[in-house]
């Protein structure tokens, strides 16, 4: 039970709530075991006055005129004890229950906030799929615990106790013959939970595998049906679906046994109270009522016994579904801001001596980087793939920390800046794009609160995209669907450029965010990039040349090392890999330019 030990802020946080309900229970349960009782007063009064009839007429006559009335307040008395009592259950579940939703809220807010609390290096290493699944699934079971689970214990518990007490004042024997089966029972539940709480984990384990199958088809479904692998995909699907059914299958065996089992060793006791209680009323050690009232007690008993192998399998898949989602919580982000100071970023960036190398791969991605931005100034950062280039926008953003070296902004160590703060103040557009399931003008102010159309449009002008949404059925109101999937890459990308102008920030950040356009487009961004970026600190990530933009120093990368530093005439003067990029970009250009000629001819 130490995995759900996690829960007791939850009970404490509800404690006048499960205080109600426990009061709820114990009330309802009082008044289930006067009911016996009233029967063993009604059957041994009716057996005292036909104790010397011997005719039907005279049993019925002694019915109506000696004992009627008695009997027909006796079972008014019974059917407003009942009334009570189901009352009383009534109210218990309503508390409990409501009291279990409320910390399935509390639980999948907490976790949902912690998820995003988490780093890059956290999401590199664990799949959606198994998130979502923790979330969703994990959570519900754990919240069978803390209602139905919690409240049929707590029912379970002075239901016996209520009942063992009231057979043990009618006769001390007879209930030592109930009681019999349960050792046996003990032993049975106890052996049951550990092939439960085993089958659960693996279960949920292979749920998460099963989720994150479905969520990466449907995420990739223009890849698979591209390469026309529908059928492929339903084959690895259903392989995963059947190892998930052979062990549900597996734990419903296990239930198969179980719950029979229970109900066995109860109908033993009844059969136990029957036989020997039969024999000690026809000793006259007995009365016919207490015999009867011994009778209701042990099926009272019934669901008690037979639901306490239901509710240790719903405890033991919430162990299991617990230490899962504690799994999680337990991790804690690499990347800690919380208490850092607040302060207007005005845009004097420096890298001394950064390195970096990636947690979960290992793979050393920056070696000995310097560089200094003055605030005002625009540098590119240009080089192949797998140079490093990406790698520098996340250690400004904070994605990451630096392995060694110091980044510091305005003087101060980016470490000691709050978190949140300092990406607030970054316009920051990311190599990965990547849209909401909203509209576009939702997209564009997604940084912003409450962003109107006309700003949006203003900023959409800067990125080039707002002839192209003005010209959609919906213009700005326009759904782009699941990650932007309505809309091509160069959409996407001049939209996600706008996201990052409209924050108004005095450090921009474009991580190779024009690699998806035609080349007329890419300049007309740069024309307008040109403006916009008066006054700003901007760094450029690319793999091209930028030759509408005034830099004043362009940096290129080479596996993760500064090669050469420059303005973009010193570069070409250098005759070094900057130089052979703009050879190389400047023939593809001359390239597409003859293409284009002949295309119109």
């Amino acid at each position: 039970m130490k995995e759900l030990a996690f829960l007791n802020k939850y009970f404490s946080k509800y404690k006048w709530r499960i205080l109600a309900g426990v009061f709820f229970v114990i009330c309802a349960n009082l008044l289930n075991v006067i009911n016996p009782l009233i029967t063993r007063s009604a059957v041994d009064l009716i057996a005292a006055h036909l104790a010397d009839v011997t005719t039907t007429e005279e049993a019925v006559v002694t019915l109506q005129n000696n004992i009627g009335w008695q009997v027909f307040f006796l079972f008014l008395k019974y059917l407003a004890v009942a009334l009570m009592a189901g009352a009383f259950t009534f109210f218990m579940r309503q508390t409990i229950i409501v009291v279990s939703r409320l910390i399935e809220y509390d639980m999948k807010a907490e976790i949902y906030d912690h998820y995003q609390q988490l780093d890059l290096a956290f999401y590199r290493k664990n799949n959606t799929g198994d998130l979502m699944n923790r979330i969703t699934e994990d959570v519900s079971r754990v919240r069978m615990y803390v209602g139905p689970a919690i409240m049929y214990a707590v029912n379970l518990l002075f239901t016996i106790l209520f009942s063992v007490i009231s057979m043990l004042l009618i006769n001390p024997e007879l209930t030592l013959w109930v009681l019999v089966p349960l050792p046996v029972l003990s032993f049975v539940i106890y052996y049951v939970n550990e092939l439960v709480e085993k089958a659960s984990t693996a279960i949920q384990a292979k749920l998460s595998d099963l989720t994150t199958d479905a969520q990466e088809t449907y995420s990739g479904i223009r890849m698979v049906q591209a390469y026309n692998r529908e059928k492929e995909m339903l084959r690895h699907f259903e392989e995963e679906a059947e190892a998930y059914k052979q062990k549900q299958l597996r734990l419903a065996r296990v239930d198969s046994v179980y719950f029979p089992a229970m109900t066995f060793l109860v109908g033993c006791s009844i059969i136990l109270v029957v036989y020997v209680g039969g024999l000690q009323v026809g000793m006259n050690k007995l009365s016919a009522g207490s015999l009867a009232a011994f009778i209701m007690y042990t099926n009272m008993l019934m669901w008690p016994v037979s639901a306490l192998g239901w509710t240790a399998s719903m405890v033991q898949r919430a162990i299991a579904s617990q230490r899962r989602i504690n799994e999680f919580l337990k991790q804690q982000p690499m990347v800690k801001g919380a208490d850092g100071i607040e302060k207007n970023i005005e845009g004097d960036i420096r890298f001394e001596h950064v390195s970096f190398t990636y947690p979960d791969t290992g793979i050393q991605a920056l070696t000995d980087v310097s560089f200094h931005v003055k605030p005002g100034e625009r540098i590119a950062i240009i080089g192949k793939t797998g140079s490093g280039k990406s790698t520098i926008a996340d250690l400004l953003m904070r994605m990451y920390d630096a392995t060694s070296g110091q980044i510091k902004i305005d003087g101060v160590e980016i470490h000691d800046y709050k978190l949140g703060s300092l990406r607030r103040q970054i316009g920051f557009v990311p190599q990965d794009v990547f849209l909401f399931s909203e509209t576009i003008t939702e997209n564009i102010g997604f940084g912003v609160e409450g962003i109107d159309q006309a700003t949006a449009t203003r900023y959409a002008r800067y990125a080039s995209i707002s002839n192209e949404i003005e010209r959609f059925p919906e213009g700005y109101n326009t759904m782009v669907g699941e990650r932007g999937v309505t809309l091509s890459g160069g959409q996407k990308q001049r939209i996600s450029i706008a996201r990052a102008l409209v924050k108004q920030p005095n450090v921009l950040v474009l991580d190779d965010s024009l690699s998806a356009v035609d080349t007329a487009t890419e300049k007309q961004i740069q024309q307008n990039l040109d403006e916009i970026l008066y006054g700003k600190t901007a760094i450029i990530i690319t793999h091209r040349i930028f030759s509408l933009i005034h830099f004043s120093n362009i940096i290129v990368l080479d596996a993760g090392k500064i090669v050469e530093q420059g303005t973009h005439e010193e570069l070409l003067k250098k005759q070094g890999l900057y130089a052979d990029i703009y050879r190389r970009q400047q023939q593809e250009s001359r390239v597409e330019a003859k293409d284009g000629i002949m295309n119109k001819s």
